[in-house]
Parts: structure tokens; C-alpha cells; sequence
């Protein structure tokens, strides 16, 4: 590991302050479980690494059944996993960050930091964008809101600007007549990255859909919305012939490219048989 400059800052605000100056060879440490790896190995240059532990409220967790879920930067995958809101509230979420890594993993890394990662494959972000969820950004003593969908522009890259901290993320409550579900699809069913992922958030009285988001992740340079499929499935009363339709629709909506982990046709074969899968379980069918 090369030598670097070490920083652990007892606010925001200072924080902040060292993020703006420090510039692009500064990066944040929260889990720090992908990024030291990456340190060990030299696959990225740090010379300046800024430790947030210290700075208070970053950890706060709290659940209102009208306001929804809102949890801290260095709240961790594990906590998340085994709050009992969670599972009960947002089974989409809870199946992901089931699914990320190691336990040992899950008990270090927060999902702050998978969403920062910014990687298209990233568990736990389907199944935030299919929810709604929003990112507090903190800079310079203000803090701005941003919806989820909105925060990546690429492969690794976010519209986060220096001195940006994200200190958190908010969920909306779920309804009665909501159904969640996410499916990961993978080479393994554990330690492994998505081949493709796919999450459903559906508002639905009696089969008839009135309200329906679907995050695809794995089949674009950024997790997206299927935003026709979405369209084509709203207003609709959910039934076999539909699924069929809406599944067509997701795959054309999909932009995969082939690797080593599969073939660009593959992806898009699976992003159909998943996409009508997660309906189906968010409707009611077991996961």
C-alpha cells in the first residue's frame, strides 16, 4: 500500500471543508470494504483518506410508519438486514442486502458507500430506486436532497461535486396495498456479483395495478428505470398475458453488454424472465 495522509474530522463541516481542498486524491472511508482492498492493490490512488466515523448522527436509524425509513452514512449492510422494519416494510431491500457479499462484509461496509460505488451490478440499489429512495448531501453547511434514479451518470461516476458528503437516505412509507421484490441472478447464489438484478415496488387493489416502478440493474452503464414497461403495465389489471407483455417490454429497455460473466444476449434473455418473475412475487407469490 502507498503512503497516504490520514484525517479524521469531528464534524461535517470540517469534513466538507477537507473533501473541497484535499480535491480528487482525497477519498472518504466509511466500511472502507472496497476501498482498501483497492488501496492494497493498488487499483486506485489515494493520498489523502478522510475518515467520517467520528462525526456524530451519521449512525441514526429511525422508522415513523407515515414518514417511512431514514438511516445514516455509516449505518451498516447488517444492520440493515436484520432490522426487523425493514423486513417487514421494505422485503425488497432486505432480500439484497441479504445478498451482498460476506456476512463479515455486511457487518463492515454500509450501503452509503455500495451507492457511492456507483457500480450498475450494486445489490442494494435496485431495489432503493424501485422504493423511491433519496440521498441528504451535505456541502459547505447546507444540505440538498437527491432522488436515487438521479445520482449516477455513470459507471462509478455520481453528480456528487468536492466537498459533497452524503449523509444519509430516505425511504417513503409503504402503503397497504404496496408489493416489493428483488431477484439477483448470479454465476453463484452467494459472494458474487449480479449478472442481472431486478427490483419491483407495485401499488395494487384486487390484480388491478395503479401504480408500478421497476430498477433493472446489470443492463445499463447505471441501474435504470424501465420507465415503458412501467407505462405499459399502470392502469392495468395484472395477468399472464400482461406479465408476457411487460417482460418483452423490459428486455428492449435493456442496454447489456456481454463479459466474462455473461453474453449481452443472455443479460437481455434474463431481464424478461425476471423482470416477470418480481411482479408476480410483489403481487403476492413467495420469493
Amino acid at each position: 500500500m502507498k503512503p497516504f495522509e490520514y484525517y479524521e474530522p469531528a464534524s461535517l463541516a470540517e469534513a466538507s471543508d477537507l473533501m473541497r481542498r484535499l480535491g480528487k486524491d482525497a477519498s472518504i472511508i466509511a466500511g472502507g470494504t472496497d476501498l482498501l482492498v483497492e488501496m492494497k492493490e493498488e487499483l486506485r490512488s489515494v493520498l489523502h483518506l478522510v475518515n467520517i466515523k467520528k462525526i456524530p448522527n451519521l449512525r441514526d436509524f429511525t422508522y415513523d410508519p407515515a414518514a417511512g425509513l431514514r438511516f445514516g452514512a455509516l449505518v451498516t449492510v447488517r444492520e440493515i438486514e436484520t432490522s426487523p422494519h425493514v423486513i417487514g416494510n421494505y422485503p425488497n431491500l432486505a432480500k439484497a442486502v441479504s445478498l451482498l457479499g460476506s456476512v463479515q462484509v455486511r457487518n463492515r461496509a454500509t450501503i452509503v458507500g455500495n451507492i457511492c460505488r456507483a457500480s450498475p451490478s450494486a445489490d442494494t440499489i435496485p431495489p432503493l430506486i424501485a422504493d423511491g429512495a433519496s440521498l441528504s448531501v451535505y456541502n459547505g453547511g447546507t444540505e440538498r436532497t437527491i432522488l436515487l434514479e438521479n445520482f449516477f451518470t455513470g459507471p462509478g461516476r455520481t453528480v456528487l461535486s468536492p466537498g459533497d458528503i452524503v449523509t444519509g437516505i430516505s425511504l417513503p412509507a409503504p402503503r397497504p396495498t404496496s408489493g416489493r421484490a428483488y431477484i439477483k441472478h448470479g454465476r453463484r447464489k452467494a459472494m458474487e456479483l449480479a449478472t442481472v438484478g431486478v427490483a419491483v415496488s407495485i401499488e395494487h387493489v384486487a390484480g388491478q395495478c395503479s401504480d408500478i416502478r421497476i430498477a433493472l440493474g446489470a443492463v445499463a452503464p447505471t441501474v435504470i428505470r424501465a420507465r415503458r414497461t412501467e407505462d405499459l403495465i399502470r392502469g392495468r389489471r395484472i395477468d399472464a398475458a400482461l406479465l408476457a407483455e411487460a417482460a418483452e417490454s423490459a428486455m428492449q429497455e435493456a442496454t447489456p453488454i456481454g463479459n466474462v460473466r455473461a453474453s449481452a444476449a443472455y443479460r437481455r434473455d434474463m431481464v424478461g424472465v425476471l423482470t416477470r418473475r418480481a411482479i408476480g412475487y410483489a403481487m403476492g407469490g413467495a420469493q
